[in-house]
């Protein structure tokens, strides 16, 4: 079991925030994609990886109130949509802000944070938020 969990943990995308950039229009998608959508047959093999620096600004947002059990803990807590400076939009949750600090246009940098645990002994799970500047 200690080795699944080290190879999960020590692969290289984990911890980093990856997209593909189309070499034919220059758009950067994240998640990545094989293929741009928009140039179709002409990216193949022209679509390259590009690390994602995790900053942006927030596009649209919403604060819920009535969170699944799951999430009860966390409630109130924020989510919204961030376009990323290299272009994509994304969504994440906003942490360690107070709802009144969120506004439109608001600029937020990607952090690292544990989304879950499986089991005392089992797989942590890593995934990326954002907070406000």
């Amino acid at each position: 079991m200690g080795k699944l969990s080290s190879v999960w943990r020590e692969a290289d995308h984990r911890y980093r925030l990856v997209a593909h950039k189309c070499g034919n229009c220059g758009r950067v998608y994240f998640p990545p994609r094989d293929i741009c959508p928009v140039c179709h047959r002409d990216s193949i093999g022209k679509m390259t990886e590009q690390e994602l620096a995790g900053t942006g600004s927030i596009v649209s947002y919403t604060v819920v109130h009535d969170a699944p059990m799951a999430f009860s803990r966390q409630k109130p807590y924020i989510i919204a949509l961030i376009e990323l400076d290299e272009g994509p939009v994304i969504t994440g949750q906003i942490v360690d802000s107070d709802p009144s600090e969120v506004d439109f246009g608001k600029r937020v940098h990607s952090v690292f944070r544990r989304i879950r645990e499986d089991g005392k002994g089992g797989i942590i799970e890593y995934g990326y938020k954002f907070v406000v500047d």
